[in-house]
């Protein structure tokens, strides 16, 4: 399983960036910033728990640990 996370502070564009936590990645947030989605098999199934969470907030995946 993936632990995935979202950083609480939005980007420029006013959406929220998930990060595949288990890989690592260069952009992700300091730990404090981050929202525990929880642990799935791929991003598409994390990203629809993320939508169900927020569902008026706009969440993208990060192009660099989150490839589907």
């Amino acid at each position: 399983m993936i632990k995935f996370i979202v950083d609480e502070n939005p980007l420029v564009n006013g959406s929220y960036q998930m990060h595949n936590a288990t890989l690592g990645c260069v952009d992700m947030p300091k730990l404090d910033n981050q929202i525990l989605i929880g642990y799935f098999a791929d991003f598409e199934l994390a990203h629809k728990r993320a939508r169900m969470n927020w569902p008026k907030e706009k969440i993208e995946a990060c192009k660099k640990c989150c490839v589907f």
